[in-house]
């Protein structure tokens, strides 16, 4: 088999990682893995492993025909069986299949947004699913979404997985207290919903104001951003909370923290938890997406609500006793390895493929 993944930039995002983590995983595994970056290059292309092939299309706007021409010269060149096409880069794909038929397409749905699918537009989805094979959800919501709209009679659900991550340098330097540091790995983004974070800071600050946070992720330098920044410095948390913007070296960010949250209003299933697990943290996170298929609430880790006393209250049981972060990190690091592993989701996926291909 001879897949080709389809990704729109390689920022430091779920959606991007996932891309990448498929492309590299499958190197090893199936006659040609390959990864194709349409518009934007960014911190994930030095994750992409010397053996998976990589071409970047520089796509200048929506309808491109040279970029168009070009990623169907490539899937020729290659000999390419499968486009798997992640988040907004179906309708690409779907223009290359106009003009090579024969071509298999999947589309993976990472939609962050998954609390509000009531207000997703759907009349693209009609128009171009129908030329793809299968979807791919990454939480059950999505599945059912597609389901219930009916773009296909081939939708699955398969985890998103955590991939050892390629050997970088260790630059990042945490500030705060060692042993006391609360790190939140997510993008400046409205959904991630940092105006509850700085709400449980304030109480973290009022109680145990040597503890601090961690906020690691793009920085779009938007009006969100500047009103959280804004509202760091009104709530008198400069030295209580700290942003980082994108870091290549993950590992080296958790291997520093003590505690991992994600205060995010709604999500598919957050690669930032599986990387909290890979790193055996303790969690506190929102019960939104899938984040309660990683986290067994009390068993290793912490569900909470949006609400910032209660999520202070369950983020406190972790800050006051070390031996329930240690045995919770361990228990969340054993699960992660079980249910979100390379082995287990690409397994499943080459199965789905090859009966989308019978």
């Amino acid at each position: 088999m001879r897949i080709l993944q389809l990704i729109d930039t390689l920022a430091a995002g779920g959606a991007e990682r996932m891309a990448v983590n498929y492309a590299n995983a499958l190197n090893a595994r199936i006659d040609f893995s390959g990864i194709v970056c349409t518009r934007h290059e960014g911190p994930l292309r030095e994750h992409i492993e010397s053996k998976t092939a990589y071409f970047f299309l520089n796509k200048k706007r929506t309808l491109d025909f040279k970029a168009i021409w070009a990623l169907r010269q490539y899937v020729a060149q290659y000999n390419i069986d499968v486009i798997h096409a992640h988040s907004t880069s179906f309708f690409l794909a779907f223009m290359v299949k106009l003009l090579r038929p024969s071509l298999q397409l999947v589309w993976h749905d990472h939609y962050g947004d998954s609390e509000f699918l009531q207000s997703r537009p759907t009349l693209v989805f009609r128009c171009i699913l129908p030329f793809f094979s299968g979807i791919i959800g990454v939480n059950q919501k999505l599945v059912r979404w597609a389901e219930a709209k009916g773009f296909s009679k081939h939708v699955v659900y398969l985890e998103n997985f955590s991939a050892p991550e390629k050997m970088v340098q260790s630059t990042t330097k945490l500030e705060g207290e060692e042993g006391k540091r609360i790190v939140s790995l997510a993008n400046l983004r409205l959904q991630k919903n940092h105006a509850l974070l700085l709400q449980v800071a304030v109480l973290v600050q009022n109680s145990h104001p040597d503890w601090t946070f961690h906020l690691v992720g793009k920085d779009f330098n938007d009006a969100y951003s500047y009103a959280l920044k804004k509202d760091i410095v009104a709530l008198n948390l400069s030295q209580t909370v700290f942003i980082y913007g994108t870091r290549s070296d993950v590992s080296n960010v958790l291997h520093q923290a003590t505690i991992g949250v994600l205060t995010s209003s709604s999500e598919g299933l957050p690669l930032a938890l599986l990387e909290y697990g890979t790193a055996g943290l303790a969690t506190v996170v929102t019960d939104v997406g899938e984040n309660g298929a990683v986290v067994s609430n009390g068993e290793n880790g912490y569900l909470a609500d949006q609400n910032s006393k209660r999520f202070y209250e369950k983020l406190l049981l972790l800050m006051q006793d070390e031996v329930k972060r240690s045995t919770f990190g361990a228990k969340l690091k054993e699960t992660v390895h079980a249910k979100f592993s390379e082995e287990h989701v690409i397994s499943r996926y080459l199965s789905w493929l090859e009966k989308r291909n019978t």
